[in-house]
């Protein structure tokens, strides 16, 4: 069983990433809170791993740290919550948002996550309400970054990646673009994981 994973990231793209090691290529599928932590293809990096194996493939999940894992664990043990709704979710909520939300039994907060309904969010609350201890990790000052990460700066392809993203958390790439272009015109200066969460505000009705 894969637990972690260590090498060079060669490929990084919106929820779906390549690392090389010893000659391997491993296709990692990443929430967005990892992916915009992640630095430029090239670069080495580390990341903690939920292997899971079917009858025709075997996935890969990546983390920026263990809590994440965790919460992903946790997601994919409520019933008919896959890894693709437990990634959706993640790229939303961070574990203690989460934790927040089934507690307060907030379930307009998980409902409002592409993919996820009412019935699937109430039953996330009901299954997770007495498990969700060990997700209540105060932040550590400033965000954690994936080890290698740098910041992402403003680049030519900043708006496509934030759209891709968005897309593929299952907004309408014409929605996906009007909340991006906004939040762009707002803050000419932003990075990928600023437009990405002020895009997710916009289109979740928070701003």
């Amino acid at each position: 069983m894969i637990a972690s994973l260590s090498g060079t990231l060669r490929v990084r793209e919106p929820g779906r990433i390549v690392v090389e090691t010893g000659g391997v290529g491993y296709e990692v599928f990443v929430p967005l809170s990892t992916y915009y932590k992640l630095p430029a293809a090239g670069n080495r990096i580390f990341l903690e791993v939920r292997q899971i194996v079917r009858e025709d493939a075997l996935m890969l999940y990546g983390f920026s740290d263990a809590t994440e894992k965790r919460a992903f664990d946790l997601l994919t043990q409520v019933q008919h919550v896959g890894p693709k709704h437990a990634l959706s979710i993640l790229s939303v909520l961070s574990p203690e948002e989460l934790a927040g939300a089934i507690s307060r039994e907030d379930i307009h907060k998980l409902d409002a996550v592409p993919g996820v309904g009412p019935k699937v969010a109430e039953r996330v609350i009901r299954e997770l309400r007495d498990k969700i201890g060990d997700l209540r990790v105060a932040a550590p000052s400033g965000t954690p970054e994936v080890a290698g990460a740098t910041r992402n700066g403003a680049t030519p392809t900043l708006v496509d990646d934030a759209v891709s993203a968005l897309i593929n958390l299952a907004y309408k790439p014409v929605e996906a673009r009007r909340a991006v272009d906004a939040v762009v015109a707002e803050e000419p200066g932003a990075d990928l994981e600023t437009v990405i969460r002020k895009s997710l505000a916009v289109l979740l009705g928070e701003k």
